[in-house]
């Protein structure tokens, strides 16, 4: 019981007075728990045996796009302790031997957090300038922040990045793993580590800006932190090549 209300997002006991029959849930957890579940809200409101039935059909009534529209953000709460602007750091194809510094905000509304990300890039030696942003959602499951994205603009592309939550006694990185397109190495998928540094809900966002770009992967302008991360052993960027 305490696992599954973890993963819905809501207080024990609160759920505990649910099954009980003491209170109702509100509209916004009724869909959650139903979700859950495989359900629909409405389901709720059927005769026992009737929902019984229909509980325990394979895969429930609810469809996939439903199922998955559900999983954001998941526990909320615990994604609030997480909003606000950072800056974001990740190996990519495009740069070997270099780290794509970026920036990112988490913040909330209208029950959802959501996403924005700002890449640019001045690569004179290349004669390459790019400024794209990405938009999407992020969701709070057993201990992990998921972040989906997608560009904006034509050629869209989606991008995923796993984070594990602050700790007890540090709440400046979020560090895990990334997984995008590559637009300069034919497309190909890859995945990298990827780094979050925490910068606080009210930044200049000129200073924000001003910091992304590309910089070599041993330069003593990124945070020592994020160097011996994106440093490590084994982290390079991988890939799927084309047959």
């Amino acid at each position: 019981m305490s696992q599954i209300c973890r993963e819905i997002g809501v207080n024990r006991q609160q759920f505990n007075r649910y099954i009980s029959g003491e209170t109702l849930p509100s509209a916004y957890n009724l869909a959650r728990i139903a979700g859950y579940f495989g359900m629909e809200a409405k389901s709720f409101r059927l005769r026992p045996e009737i929902f019984r039935d229909r509980f325990n059909q394979p895969g429930g009534n609810l469809s996939g796009d439903r199922v998955l529209n559900d999983g954001f953000p998941g526990d909320i709460d615990g994604l609030r302790r997480h909003l606000g602007f950072y800056q974001t750091y990740h190996r990519s194809m495009s740069w070997p031997d270099h780290v794509v510094c970026s920036c990112a905000r988490l913040y909330e509304r209208d029950g959802s957090v959501h996403v924005k990300s700002i890449e640019r890039i001045n690569d004179p030696e290349n004669e390459i300038r790019q400024f794209s942003r990405y938009v999407g959602l992020a969701a709070f499951w057993r201990q992990r922040i998921f972040v989906v994205e997608r560009t904006t603009g034509p050629q869209s592309m989606i991008a995923e990045t796993i984070l594990t939550p602050f700790g007890e006694h540090q709440r400046v990185y979020l560090k895990g793993i990334t997984i995008g397109v590559s637009w300069r190495k034919e497309n190909l998928p890859y995945s990298s580590r990827m780094i979050w540094r925490y910068l606080g809900r009210d930044v200049d966002y000129r200073i924000l800006l001003r910091n992304c770009g590309i910089l070599q992967a041993d330069s003593r302008h990124l945070p020592p932190t994020v160097r011996k991360f994106l440093n490590a052993p084994l982290s390079e960027c991988q890939t799927i090549p084309t047959m």
